[in-house]
């Protein structure tokens, strides 16, 4: 598979509606493998769609615990399990990422204990190996290369951008942040920038759908980026490519691309692609 980023799951949000999108979830084609980044809902059948063969699951790394980007992480490792995965998966996540799974096995213990005994099955839990990262080096080998930055996404404190590189590609990937200038000479350089993005307009359409009023907005705007700052981080590191991801809103019918282009017109006239489900972008 050649050297691409495919978009799994593009909404900001842990809520999902008729026709719309699924929440975050990647795979990153980079250095000859296949990397997951986050497992919100729909990760799996994402995955699957793409071609890729569960049972090669090899490198996941998860940003931060919020729901969007964890509550599949579970469900896509005993599927693969299910399917026949029986070599190891290193899976990155910061403090706390044990904790989910390991609740996540006692949930499906039944479950898991009844086919290791029935259909012959490697145990689960010896197949995951768990590394949990803070701000720094994380990932190094044969080529490719992980670094994370802790960045500002209130009230969650252990959420981290990441940059993968194999020498000759560079890919940046926020995570969920406010605006953060410093994520500017972090992905100083790189070919494809993946930022998260909110429209201010959007934000009222989003109260008035699932309610929470003032508290609501309060959080979206103390901890996401509006969308022309999110090219305004672009601009300063000067980056091949721009995606907007983790869109919010990202499933109203009263906002398209083209508010989305518009939004970064004043401050980004790179390339700039607007993620969707199952979108691929070439490095």
């Amino acid at each position: 598979m050649s050297d691409t980023l495919t978009i799994l799951g593009s909404k900001g949000g842990p809520a999902i509606r008729p026709g719309g999108p699924n929440p975050t979830s990647m795979l990153l084609s980079l250095a000859g493998r296949q990397i997951v980044i986050d497992c919100g809902l729909g990760v799996t059948r994402g995955l699957v769609e793409t071609g890729l063969s569960l049972k090669q699951l090899d490198l996941i790394f998860i940003t931060h615990l919020h729901s969007d980007h964890v509550l599949e992480l579970g469900p896509l490792l005993h599927t693969a399990w299910t399917t026949g995965l029986a070599s190891p998966v290193h899976l990155y996540g910061p403090a706390g990422t044990r904790q989910v799974w390991q609740g996540f096995l006692a949930s499906l213990d039944y479950d898991i204990r009844t086919r290791i005994e029935d259909e012959g099955r490697p145990d689960l839990s010896s197949l995951v190996k768990i590394i949990e990262y803070g701000e720094g080096p994380v990932f190094s080998e044969a080529g490719l290369t992980v670094i994370a930055l802790r960045v500002d996404h209130p009230p969650v404190t252990e959420c981290f951008a990441l940059r993968f590189s194999d020498g000759l590609k560079t890919v940046v990937l926020s995570a969920d942040t406010a605006f953060f200038p410093p994520l500017a000479d972090f992905a100083a350089g790189a070919d494809l920038l993946v930022h998260e993005a909110m429209l201010p307009e959007g934000v009222e359409s989003i109260i008035a759908r699932t309610g929470n009023g003032a508290r609501l907005r309060e959080h979206l705007h103390a901890s996401h980026t509006l969308a022309a700052d999110a090219g305004r981080i672009a601009a300063e590191a000067g980056v091949r490519t721009l995606v907007l991801n983790h869109l919010i809103p990202a499933d109203d019918p009263a906002f398209s691309e083209e508010d989305w282009r518009r939004a970064l017109a004043p401050v980004w006239n790179g390339p700039l692609v607007i993620a969707r489900d199952g979108l691929s972008v070439a490095l």
